[in-house]
């Protein structure tokens, strides 16, 4: 039988979870044009919306939620079923419940983990098509991640797609860029190029170096786009 210690053991991990509240996301979109926004996350859950100029969404997202991310797509056209198509960002439909297809420019999330943190980043690690800015909204965590440089005017020619800056796995599809499971990669032009831009935004898989930022679960937080 077990013992009353090894039973809070036990338990200790649900514990932590119902301490802290799903976590909202403010998604708000600043841009001149419209953006359709999308979230997904482990599980198969996520969603989307179309947002014109100045217009608001708000993403509820379960506590422990191991891994998911939220994204801009643009040139987007859906029918009345909210099947269709994206130029940038895609997943084939309104809402999505899978992740985009580069270039995406991708707020990156996982609730509730190690000491009950989250984990947040901006990532282009799959390229880059509109500005980001992901902070927290709650008084208790400071974080405001930043990539608002004009990545696509500066992309490199071989990078360059309609609508966005690609990512280099996706254009060339080499360990080099794309970097295996299991295996490690190294800085490359590319990723310096995104790096410079965007010092605190991951630009290849490898790349930890200022660019994983944590809150305490339970927070909230803002994704806009165009800031």
């Amino acid at each position: 039988m077990a013992s009353s210690t090894s039973l809070t053991l036990l338990f200790f991990p649900f514990f932590l979870l119902t301490l802290s509240h799903a976590a909202t996301f403010n998604v708000v979109n600043q841009c001149s044009y419209t953006v359709w926004a999308a979230w997904a996350a482990t599980g198969n859950v996520g969603g989307g919306k179309q947002l014109d100029k100045g217009q608001t969404w708000t993403v509820t997202v379960n506590a422990g939620t191991t891994g998911g991310r939220i994204w801009p797509r643009t040139g987007c056209s859906f029918d009345a079923n909210g099947n269709g198509k994206c130029q940038t960002g895609d997943c084939g439909k309104l809402a999505c419940t899978s992740y985009g297809s580069p270039p995406n420019t991708l707020a990156e999330f996982a609730l509730n983990q190690y000491q009950n943190l989250d984990f947040n980043d901006i990532s282009l690690v799959q390229g880059f098509n509109v500005p980001m800015d992901f902070r927290s909204t709650s008084s208790d965590c400071s974080m405001d991640i930043q990539c608002t440089a004009d990545v696509v005017g500066k992309c490199p020619s071989a990078l360059k797609v309609t609508g966005g800056c690609d990512d280099p796995c996706t254009i060339f599809k080499t360990a080099q860029y794309c970097c295996p499971s299991g295996s490690s990669c190294e800085p490359t032009t590319y990723s310096k190029f995104f790096k410079s831009l965007c010092p605190n935004a991951f630009s290849y898989p490898d790349d930890y170096v200022n660019t994983s930022f944590t809150c305490p679960g339970g927070s909230n937080y803002q994704v806009t786009f165009c800031p």
